[in-house]
């Protein structure tokens, strides 16, 4: 009997080692969990020259001095600018799907990367990606004088809680929220319901809160199939986002999506942006 107790003891005093091991583990790494600027690498593997358009090489500063790029696409006779926050991996020459459909819905498309990713320089933080994002819009609005109301904020996954959080501290025309968790902490707790992850948490990217300062019209594109970040933070955010709030469903997992939803996504950003424009 003795033995087996001892043998139990053993057992669990390994377990809670490794638990806690994995508790330091999670608070110390989890800005490599959260930024992967080298999943897929941070060397452009294309430009927007594939797709045919021309572009702009785009060099600005953050309020920190870290140096980003960025690219701006035109299109003929566009009736506004959207301003892309892209999600945690890769780097701006992975979002020409993205670029494309933007630009067939007759929008300039700013798409930069965020300090660590592509060719922008620094490492990233959430308190650097902040000001990555308040750089974007100064650089669009300011010195590029593109009228705020002729300025849409759109952030997929990660993105969408900095495109959030300038949303609230500017005017965009629109604010768009593709597949985007409620907050860091919120995902991390359904990911690791065994640790307490919320106490652990550095990081926040926290897009409800932010919503709850941002007046522009807001639209939240989810799928029901979301492996990454299930659909009930769509509904989180649309709730958060309050009467000014409208959701699109679309189909398709986190990172393709809104490719096989095809025409949906399409009508669907066309539906809610045109009315927003000049012109309609």
């Amino acid at each position: 009997m003795q033995v087996l107790l001892g043998a139990a003891w053993r057992l669990l005093l390994t377990l809670a080692v490794a638990w806690l091991a994995i508790c330091m583990l999670l608070f110390l790494m989890q800005e490599r969990l959260v930024f992967l600027p080298n999943i897929g690498g941070r060397t452009l593997v294309a430009t927007p020259e594939v797709l045919g358009l021309d572009y702009e090489d785009v060099r600005f500063t953050a309020a920190d001095g870290v140096s980003l790029h960025a690219w701006f696409i035109p299109a003929r006779d566009a009736r506004a600018t959207i301003i892309v926050f892209h999600g945690n991996a890769g780097n701006i020459s992975h979002r020409l799907d993205t670029v494309r459909i933007f630009h067939e819905l007759g929008l300039n498309t700013f798409l930069f990367d965020y300090r660590g990713y592509g060719q922008s320089e620094g490492r990233p933080t959430e308190a650097g990606l902040v000001l990555d994002a308040a750089a974007a819009w100064e650089k669009v609005t300011g010195r590029r004088g593109i009228p705020a109301d002729e300025v849409i904020l759109f952030g997929r996954s990660l993105g969408g809680a900095l495109a959030a959080k300038q949303a609230a501290a500017a005017t965009p025309a629109a604010l768009i929220l593709e597949s985007t968790f409620t907050s860091v902490p919120d995902l991390a707790a359904e990911l690791y319901p065994i640790f307490p992850v919320r106490l652990l948490a550095r990081l926040q990217f926290d897009a409800r809160a932010a919503l709850a300062d941002v007046t522009a019209p807001v639209l939240v594109i989810h799928s029901r199939e979301d492996e990454i970040v299930p659909f009930s933070h769509g509904e989180a955010l649309l709730a958060a986002a309050g009467p000014q709030g409208e959701l699109l469903e679309i189909r398709g997992d986190h990172n393709t999506g809104f490719l096989r939803s095809g025409r949906l996504y399409r009508d669907g950003l066309a539906a809610f942006i045109n009315p927003l424009l000049p012109g309609e």
